[in-house]
């Protein structure tokens, strides 16, 4: 699966509450999450206002620490970005995400050179990732198959779906 989009970069200890703030947590509606999906990080009303389906957030250290919420990789989803690339993740967010199938990569290199604005490939089964803009290449760790099948069906309970009906 190949991966194409406009980075948007954000910084260290990303939490679940600015990913998507509590006072939305009443809604389980993935449109009406995505509507305020980052915004309350640094950078957010820029992020919701400019940000398209496909595009990419790079995120420092710690992605997706604090509660265990799945609204915050659904939002993330809802909202169209394609990928979410960090140097690490909370693991209880790493795991959401797999579950929801939100592709997300561990790559601390490609986090330090790129910026905002730029554009990146990215192929999750060989896990590599170019900067469009920069012409530089960097590695982080594919998937194993199972989990790429995850993520290919949509997520864990669509895999289970399929799978049903097999």
């Amino acid at each position: 699966m190949i991966v194409e989009g406009t980075v948007w970069k954000f910084g260290d200890n990303i939490n679940t509450d600015e990913i998507i703030p509590a006072r939305y947590l009443n809604s389980r509606d993935p449109q009406e999450l995505a509507q305020h999906c980052m915004e309350d990080a640094e950078g957010g009303a820029t992020f919701l206002k400019q940000v398209t389906s496909g595009d990419i957030i790079i995120g420092a250290s710690n992605f997706g620490c604090g509660s265990s919420r799945e609204h915050a990789p659904i939002a993330i989803k809802a909202r169209g970005v394609s990928l979410v690339i960090a140097k690490t993740f909370a693991r209880i967010f790493f795991r959401n995400a797999i579950n929801i199938g939100l592709p997300i990569l561990e790559c601390p290199e490609i986090v330090d050179d790129v910026k905002t604005g730029e554009k990146i490939e990215v192929n999750l089964e060989a896990g590599t990732i170019k900067n469009v803009t920069t012409h530089k290449e960097y590695h982080a760790s594919k998937y194993p198959p199972f989990m790429q099948e995850l993520i290919s069906a949509g997520g864990l309970m669509e895999w289970v779906k399929k799978k049903g009906k097999e």
